[in-house]
C-alpha cells in the first residue's frame, strides 16, 4: 500500500498500481499547468464518507510507493483518469476493471 502525501502534511493510502495510474494521469495535467479536483469513497473501515483534494500544480503532491517494481501502465485506466479529471466532479479513484467498462461505453468521439 503506498501513500499519496497532499500539501507535505496529510497521508492517504492508495494501492500501489492504482497510485502509478494516478501518478500518470496528474502528471499530464500538471504539464498542462491544470487544476482539478480528485475525489474518492472512503470504505467503511476508513470511517466511510468522501474525500476531495483540490490538486494544483502550486501545491506539493508526493507520491510514495511500498513496493520497488514499476508497474506496467494500462493506457485505457490513464486515459480515462484523464477524461475524468474534465468533468465538474474531477478526477475520481476509478479501479482499472471500471475504467475498461467506461472506455467500452464512451468510445473517443
Amino acid at each position: 500500500m503506498g501513500h499519496l502525501v497532499y500539501a507535505a502534511t496529510v497521508e492517504y493510502p492508495v494501492e500501489d498500481r492504482m497510485l502509478a495510474h494516478v501518478k500518470a494521469a496528474v502528471g499530464v495535467k500538471f504539464r498542462r499547468r491544470e487544476s482539478f479536483f480528485l475525489s474518492w469513497s472512503n470504505p467503511a473501515d476508513r470511517g466511510s464518507g468522501r474525500i476531495s483534494l483540490w490538486l494544483s500544480p502550486s501545491i506539493p503532491l508526493i507520491f510514495r510507493f511500498s513496493g520497488s517494481r514499476l508497474p506496467e501502465l494500462n493506457s485505457t485506466w490513464v486515459d480515462v483518469l484523464c477524461e475524468l479529471s474534465n468533468t465538474p466532479r474531477g478526477l475520481l479513484l476509478i479501479s482499472e476493471k471500471e475504467a475498461e467498462l467506461h472506455a467500452a461505453q464512451h468510445p473517443p468521439a
